[in-house]
């Protein structure tokens, strides 16, 4: 990372759906490419997933003509509390920062909180934006 001054970014959400069924669904690239990275204007050209540590992602979504690529390597996977992986946008920055999404079970469903480390503070609130948008998607899949 470069020596500019970086925020961490925190999110929480709660789900009626159980830690298992949310933590799996990081991992289904089918029904991520209708919820992670996606946007309303934008079409999802591709989603590929390779769940394993040292695996990684990619999601592209064209936006008016613009493929913009989401991709990230995965660190940490422990199912189903904590999954860890490096996210960049090659197309704003080659710098990639880390995420980490720690679910944790609370009474029939969870408790998700994203941390996204290393976001350059003229992008807080637009990251703060998509994350929640992406997080209120996720839960929009699991029919909630």
């Amino acid at each position: 990372m470069s020596e500019q001054p970086r925020v961490t970014i925190r999110i929480a959400r709660r789900f009626a759906a159980s830690a298992e069924r949310v933590f799996d669904a990081w991992f289904d690239a089918d029904r991520m490419r209708h919820w992670l990275f996606s946007t309303p204007t934008g079409e999802m050209v591709r989603a590929e997933v390779d769940a394993r540590v040292g695996g990684g992602f990619v999601f592209t979504d064209r936006r008016d003509g613009v493929d913009v690529d989401h991709v990230g390597q995965y660190l940490e996977i422990d199912r189903p509390r904590r999954l860890v992986f490096t996210f960049t946008v090659p197309l704003f920055s080659t710098e990639a920062s880390e995420v980490s999404v720690v679910i944790t079970p609370v009474g029939g469903g969870c408790e998700l909180v994203l941390i996204h480390h290393g976001v350059l503070p003229e992008y807080r609130e637009r990251t703060e934006g998509g994350w929640t948008a992406i997080l209120g998607g996720l839960a929009a899949s699991l029919g909630e």
